[in-house]
């Protein structure tokens, strides 16, 4: 473990009260590069807790496993900062690795960082891309529109030494504008990654944890609900991108995955097919005979994949949730 990581683990053994104190007695760049190796921290075995916790005792010896996360970190900070502070903080920490804030630009998505930079000033675009890698600024300028791009470039060869006012104004605004921004999109919501996860199980799990969820919480078990995009949801696919769909999908899989399908999802499946091409996959499935349904579970998960798959380069629109759902 690396120094900070030690800290933050002593730290996270110590207890709210404990790890406050000693807060409020440091620096905040201290601070702040704890918290990041809080946050990142992860499960701690507790034989590593008990060799770090030697010289404090026994008892904070003992203690079993921690698991340094953004809420324990937060709720930590809280304890002597204030809330504002925690707050950038926080941002800070969930925004890109990097020490300084030119290291942290070196690690936005090139694509993210250009959608960005092209509403700026070509001189503000040309003292951020001096500040990061040769690299990372060349795929960042050919993303640029030519023109701004070339805007960009003849400032870049007439500048001169920076003044370190306006580097600390160009900082300024990234960090107020883009970054705790950029922190704030990448947080992502408990509900859209379990419905994630509900997307990938059987049927049969699926329904088994849903309404077992339903009885504790039957709130979060409609907003996963809402969330999750599964088979029968293709039905809100229109007819162009249901025909791009088919052409991509092989026809045995699709033949099992209707096999379990609804009729007025099927009946939709075979509307965007020729009458030749209907009446084959028809016979296909009628000749499938008795199936399991782990195996028509896997052929609708796959063209659900293929689906988003397409959706994510544009081929095909897809609609999430199940607000809009038709009723026969």
């Amino acid at each position: 473990m690396s120094g900070p990581q030690k800290a933050a683990a002593l730290m996270l053994a110590m207890g709210e009260e404990h790890a406050a104190a000693l807060f409020s007695r440091m620096h905040e760049d201290e601070i702040r590069d704890l918290s990041a190796a809080m946050a990142s921290l992860g499960a701690v075995p507790a034989p590593v807790i008990e060799e770090l916790c030697r010289e404090f005792g026994d008892q904070l010896g003992q203690a079993g496993n921690l698991v340094g996360t953004y809420e324990s970190t937060e709720r930590l900070l809280s304890k002597t900062l204030p809330r504002d502070r925690v707050s950038q903080i926080m941002e800070e920490i969930r925004g890109p690795a990097g020490r300084t804030m030119w290291d942290k630009l070196g690690n936005v998505n090139e694509a993210v960082l250009a959608n960005y930079l092209k509403n700026e000033y070509p001189q503000t675009v040309a003292v951020v891309l001096t500040k990061v890698r040769p690299d990372h600024a060349a795929r960042v300028l050919s993303l640029l529109p030519e023109g701004f791009a070339m805007e960009v470039v003849m400032r870049m060869l007439r500048m001169e030494t920076i003044q370190k006012e306006a580097l600390d104004g160009v900082e300024r605004t990234l960090k107020a504008e883009f970054m705790s921004n950029l922190a704030r999109a990448q947080r992502r919501d408990a509900h859209e990654m379990m419905a994630e996860i509900f997307n990938n199980l059987d049927r049969q799990a699926e329904g088994r944890i849903l309404t077992a969820l339903e009885e504790r919480n039957r709130e979060s078990a409609e907003r996963i609900r809402g969330l999750m995009f599964t088979f029968e949801d293709l039905q809100r696919v229109d007819g162009a991108g249901m025909q791009a769909l088919l052409r991509s999908v092989e026809k045995d899989k699709l033949a099992l995955a209707l096999k379990g399908a609804s009729e007025q999802l099927r009946e939709m499946f075979m509307k965007n097919l020729t009458e030749r091409a209907a009446k084959l996959l028809r016979d296909d499935i009628a000749g499938l005979g008795p199936v399991r349904l782990r195996d028509v579970d896997e052929a609708q998960a796959a063209i659900v994949l293929q689906a988003k798959d397409m959706a994510a380069q544009g081929q095909i629109q897809l609609q999430d949730g199940r607000e809009e759902e038709i009723i026969p």
